[in-house]
């Protein structure tokens, strides 16, 4: 099966500069009974992902924009094609314009 990213981020930033919430995000690949499970996030510029903890890997790949991750005093800047790798503690991700990123979590299995 194939998808096309590019594709996915645009029709999704178009969704979140008109949400409400100011977001739109869809699931790519796996789900909650997955321990791999991969989504396309569109957020508008100045909104957020709130304050979170994962169990497990995480990393964000930027697609469209630049993003800002935040955790504690620590902050790390990303344009597209840059991959963050989130620390773990609490973080969260913060647009510093209209962006999209592909949001990678990959469970610590027993």
């Amino acid at each position: 099966m194939k998808t096309s990213l590019n594709a996915l981020a645009h029709d999704h930033l178009e969704l979140a500069r008109t949400a409400s919430s100011g977001r739109s995000a869809t699931t790519v690949h796996g789900g909650h009974e997955n321990a791999l499970r991969q989504t396309v996030m569109a957020l508008r510029s100045g909104e957020h992902l709130h304050e979170h903890e994962h169990p497990g890997e995480v990393t964000v790949q930027v697609l469209l924009g630049h993003v800002r991750l935040v955790a504690g005093p620590d902050s790390w800047e990303a344009a597209p094609g840059d991959l963050l790798t989130m620390p773990d503690r609490r973080h969260r991700v913060e647009a510093v314009q209209d962006s999209v990123f592909l949001f990678t979590t990959a469970l610590r299995l027993p």
